[in-house]
Parts: C-alpha cells; sequence; structure tokens
C-alpha cells in the first residue's frame, strides 16, 4: 500500500473522479424533453443518450481495471479524463440525435476511467476496515454534487440552454484533470506490476468463481440498475404523465438525492461499530420493500405521485450505502487485485444500468409501469443477491 502523507485530503479529489458519471447524467435529465425536441428525435431516440452513456461506462471499465493492475492507474487516469474533456466539448455541438448518442459513448469511455480507478486507488491507499468509511465519505461528498446538479442543470436551461450544460462538464473535467494531474501520484505498487497482460485479465475469471464476490456485485449492480429505471424514465413519468414542470421535477430528484446524502453519512459514522454485513442486510431489505411499494404503484395506480415519490426516495436512498459497503467488502478479498475487482464490479453496475435503461425506454408507454416495475424487480434481487453472500464458501 503506498503511504502518502494525509491521504484523507484526497478525499474530496477522489470524490470527484467518483462523480463523473452521476454528474454526467444527472446534470442533463431535466433536458431530455428538450434536447428531443430541438434535435427532432423521439423520446425513446434521446433516452439512448443516457444507454449509450452507460454502455460506454460498462466497456471502459472492463479494461481501464486491469490494465491498473498491470501499468499503474496515473496514466491511465490523466487519458480517460483528457477525452471526456474532448467528448464533452463535441457533444456541446451535436447537430442530430445519433451524434450525441456517439459522443456521449465516447464520452464515457473517457469517463469510466475516473469511475474505476478513484475506487481503486482507495484501497492502495486506506487500509481494508477505513475503506467502507472513505467510499461512503466520497460518496457524501459526490452526492452534495450530484445534488445540485439537476437544479443547476435546470437553471442553466433556462439561461442558456441544453448545450451550455456539456460546457460545464468539460470545464468540471479540465479542473479535476489539473488537480489529478497535481495531487495524486502513482498509488499501485504491487506484485500484480509484474504480471503478464493475460494474468491481469484472468482475475475476473477468478473473481467471478467465487458466490461471495457474485453476490456483492448483484447486489450492488441490481439496486444501480433499478436507479437507473428511475433515471431515465423519470423525467418523462414526473413531467409528462403527472404534469410536473422541470424545476419542480429537479426539485423531487434532488430529494432523493438528499435521501442518499442521509443514509450514507449514517454508514460513514456507524459502520465501524456496527460492521458492514448487518447494515447491508438492512439496507437491502429496505430496497426489496420499496421496489414491492412501486411495483403495486405501477400496477393498480396506488397512492399516484406521493406513493411513486415516497417509494423511489426509499430505494435510491439506500443505493449509495449499498454500493459502498459491497464494494469494500469486495476489495477486502482482492488487495492484490482492487483494479480488477473494482473494474468488474462497477462495469456490471454500468452494464445492469445500461440494460435497464434500454429496458426503460424501450418499455415506455406513457405510463409510469415500466420504471416501476424495473424498480420492483431489481430491489427484490438485490435482497435474494445478498443472500449468497451468507451462505459458506
Amino acid at each position: 500500500m503506498t503511504v502518502i502523507e494525509r491521504p484523507h485530503r484526497l478525499i474530496v479529489l477522489l470524490a470527484a473522479l467518483q462523480a463523473f458519471g452521476p454528474l454526467s447524467i444527472d446534470m442533463y435529465l431535466p433536458g431530455l424533453p428538450l434536447i428531443a425536441q430541438d434535435l427532432e428525435g423521439s423520446e425513446s431516440g434521446v433516452q439512448m443518450t443516457i444507454s449509450a452513456f452507460l454502455i460506454g461506462l460498462f466497456i471502459g471499465m472492463l479494461f481501464y481495471g486491469p490494465l491498473s493492475d498491470k501499468f499503474g492507474r496515473r496514466k491511465l487516469l490523466l487519458g480517460g479524463i483528457t477525452l471526456y474533456a474532448i467528448a464533452s466539448l463535441g457533444c456541446a455541438f451535436a447537430a442530430e440525435i445519433e451524434q450525441l448518442v456517439a459522443l456521449r459513448f465516447a464520452q464515457a469511455l473517457g469517463g469510466a476511467a475516473a469511475s474505476v480507478l478513484g475506487r481503486a486507488i482507495v484501497r492502495d491507499l486506506f487500509p481494508v476496515e477505513e475503506s467502507a468509511r472513505v467510499l461512503s465519505l466520497m460518496h457524501l461528498v459526490t452526492m452534495l454534487a450530484t445534488l445540485v446538479a439537476p437544479l443547476f442543470g435546470g437553471y442553466m436551461l433556462l439561461l442558456a440552454g441544453w448545450r451550455s450544460l456539456f460546457i460545464v462538464l468539460m470545464l468540471f473535467a479540465a479542473i479535476t484533470l489539473l488537480f489529478t494531474a497535481w495531487k495524486i501520484p502513482e498509488t499501485h505498487v504491487g506484485e500484480s506490476r509484474n504480471a503478464s497482460i493475460l494474468k491481469v485479465f484472468s482475475a475476473y475469471f477468478r473473481i467471478a468463481q467465487h458466490r461471495h464476490a457474485i453476490g456483492y456485485i448483484l447486489c450492488m449492480s441490481l439496486t444501480f440498475a433499478g436507479m437507473f429505471a428511475f433515471i431515465t424514465a423519470s423525467p418523462f413519468v414526473y413531467i409528462n404523465y403527472f404534469g410536473i414542470e422541470p424545476t419542480h421535477y429537479a426539485w423531487l430528484f434532488s430529494l432523493n438525492i438528499a435521501g442518499v446524502i442521509l443514509f450514507v453519512t449514517l454508514n460513514a459514522r456507524f459502520v465501524k461499530r456496527v460492521g458492514t454485513q448487518p447494515i447491508l442486510m438492512a439496507a437491502s431489505s429496505l430496497a426489496a420493500c420499496a421496489g414491492a411499494l412501486l411495483l403495486l404503484c405501477g400496477l393498480t395506480g396506488f397512492g399516484g405521485l406521493v406513493t411513486v415519490v415516497i417509494g423511489v426516495l426509499a430505494f435510491v436512498g439506500v443505493t449509495g450505502l449499498i454500493g459502498a459497503n459491497c464494494m469494500a467488502s469486495l476489495l477486502a478479498r482482492y488487495p492484490q487485485q482492487a483494479g480488477a475487482a473494482a473494474g468488474l464490479a462497477v462495469s456490471a453496475q454500468f452494464g445492469l444500468g445500461a440494460l435497464s435503461s434500454s429496458l426503460a425506454g424501450s418499455l415506455h408507454d406513457g405510463t409510469p409501469l415500466p420504471m416501476t416495475l424495473i424498480m420492483g424487480l431489481s430491489g427484490i434481487g438485490a435482497l435474494s443477491a445478498l443472500m449468497l453472500t451468507r451462505k459458506s464458501a
């Protein structure tokens, strides 16, 4: 483990790396209907800009994780952020939906480096017992940023249009790139640096053979998938179906981020005292119950908008807590393959997120049912996946 003086001072910067994915989606959500109108595309077509981004993250993470175990974190991280910044500028000048989809894919390939390598760096810098707490604090800082993102995006739409949002993302990437180059040295000096390319990628197969690893990865990925069904469908459910104003939608969206902040704050405070496993069980049970409530609402209309808001708040609220504790538990099992373990876990998150996003778009029928159906099944599935970690290896 690399020794860096006062590594806790890097938490904000590491959180910024983790924020590339959420900010790239949350900030422009209020503008999805406007983008569809401006580029003369369909609602399902503009939803593909989210799916393309998630697919790009999925593919990028599969490569960055193992390659960083072999070649180190720093060069791959700087190169990925640079690609993200260039693609963000391209998004700002897209002339049609197809161009925007392609550029979002390229943007995600770059952003994947920040998303996965930031987590691997945590494992490099901090002892195992600190990882869950540090990941929770990182998620807290990230959520504070994403709490502001949809609100900022909603007002930027009114002042400067949707293209300005991608200019902001480009500037965010440029600033993060400068601080990363300045503050983060190479952190990975483990024995895997001497392994062959084939060996570092074969770590995926070794990890995937373990029941506990699959349980943690599926638990965090399924809740993530349910959240992205909400992210993809909610602008049309809230704005078009329930008649909510775009700025009011931004406030309702931010309410869920506030829920995430509350839960990850509690996790950071109590995880060392209570332990990751009891917290994971409680959070996954809550996600399953919230999913069942949303499924009931989607099928019967029970409770209308209020039930949807409450169910989504409970479901999305625990996603960060589940992700932090599952990731810390997983990385503790693979200290020398932290890049591969983080890459597999986070790529699975975004891969299932992409699938969920695509399903929400393709099943879109103008009602809340597709969104609530996917969230309901995801919550129940996450709890079932966690049960795999309760069985003997």
